[in-house]
């Protein structure tokens, strides 16, 4: 396991302090995210209705998922066989069954069929569908969003999961060089992204990499213009730039990282743009210290653009760590406008500056820890610039 088992149970602790505060006497945990945070399950099994439940009066949390499935949980949670229950095979993907039915029977039996329930009723693994059904199975209970209430207890990470970043942003690094170095013209944009799946995978020598929760973004040439588009097997061209967004991956903990590669001799627009958002990426994070709030950072990145007669106006970052698809961000602090947020020591963020233009575009990014008493540590080694290959 990638924790210490006291590690667990110390998460486990805060959030129920955070739960008692909200009234909430049993706690329904869907986000695979979250599961793992809190018991360490790390299955691919999320395309299915499984979750953990966390009692106030439990001394451990209760996994419940497929029964297949309880073979994951036992090789990857730190809970004992007597808290693990699989469902049936008939319930899965059934029309005339459901998996919270089950569920609910589960959790009525516990005695908490007439508890307040918790739930996260924004997670994309809580469906509808879900909701309706544990609400027909547990009639007696009263039920309470429980929307992010673990995501921001995993807002501060712990010297182990540091640990767990500084790696992924060393395989980032890794595979940020490999996908740079692999355009050029007349390469199929597919074969520089497989480039990029071998060396994330493959890792350091010191660790290996897994699957992130995103796929690798690369858009190119006109299409430079729009943030979330992957690849093509076009070729590359000359006198065209391609975003490059990855993250590197370890243990599920996520290390962002953008850059932007041009193919032969850059335009003046594109390299003024690049200055300028070099120039803002480092008073933004000359301003992320502890003390600062999330919009104070953003502020200082705006002055910076605005004096440049650019605009920006989607959010420069977010709270980052654990991830499973479809995102890779905690849902919790954003660098904007708004958010008061306040930065502390070990918070991380994925700070990506992206200047999408109507039809080019120029990115870059940084995954960094909030230090303790000065600038922030950058995961990242690379060179904030432009790259260019003739």
């Amino acid at each position: 396991m990638p924790f210490e088992t006291h590690e667990y149970l110390s998460r486990i602790e805060e959030t129920k302090r955070r739960m008692e505060a909200a009234g909430i006497e049993v706690l329904l945990v869907t986000d695979p995210s979250n599961m793992n945070y809190l018991i360490g399950y790390n299955g691919w099994s999320f395309y299915v209705h499984q979750l953990t439940a966390l009692a106030l009066d439990a001394a451990e949390p209760l996994w419940i998922g497929r029964q297949m499935d309880v073979a994951c949980a036992r090789h990857s949670a730190f809970l004992s066989s007597d808290s693990l229950v699989g469902y049936p095979e008939e319930y899965v993907q059934s029309a005339a069954r459901h998996e919270m039915d089950f569920i609910a029977g589960v959790l009525a039996d516990k005695g908490w069929g007439d508890r307040r329930l918790g739930v996260e009723m924004d997670s994309y693994f809580f469906t509808a569908r879900a909701y309706e059904q544990l609400r027909l199975g547990l009639p007696n209970a009263t039920f309470v969003d429980a929307n992010l209430l673990v995501n921001w207890v995993r807002l501060v990470k712990s010297p182990r999961e540091i640990e767990h970043l500084r790696a992924a942003g060393a395989i980032a690094d890794r595979a940020m060089r490999a996908v740079i170095d692999r355009i050029e013209p007349g390469v199929r944009e597919c074969d520089a992204a497989a480039i990029f799946y071998a060396t994330e995978i493959a890792g350091t020598p010191e660790s290996g990499g897994d699957l992130p929760s995103h796929v690798l973004f690369m858009p190119t040439g006109e299409k430079a213009s729009a943030p979330h588009l992957s690849w093509t097997d076009n070729r590359f061209r000359v006198g065209e730039a391609t975003n490059i967004e990855l993250a590197g991956c370890r243990h599920r903990y996520h290390a962002g990282l953008a850059r932007t590669v041009f193919l032969g001799s850059p335009p003046p627009r594109l390299t003024r743009v690049a200055d300028v958002v070099v120039e803002g990426m480092e008073a933004a994070l000359e301003k992320a210290r502890p003390g600062t709030t999330c919009e104070q950072v953003e502020a200082a990145w705006r002055a910076v653009i605005t004096k440049a007669d650019l605009e920006k106006e989607s959010r420069i970052g977010y709270s980052i760590g654990i991830g499973y698809p479809p995102d890779w961000g905690e849902h919790t602090a954003s660098l904007r406008p708004g958010d008061t947020t306040v930065l502390e020591p070990d918070m991380t963020f994925h700070m990506i500056l992206g200047m999408w233009m109507d039809n080019w575009g120029f990115e870059l990014s940084e995954t960094i820890r909030v230090t303790e008493d000065g600038a922030p540590e950058s995961f990242s080694t690379l060179p904030r610039k432009l790259f260019v290959n003739a």
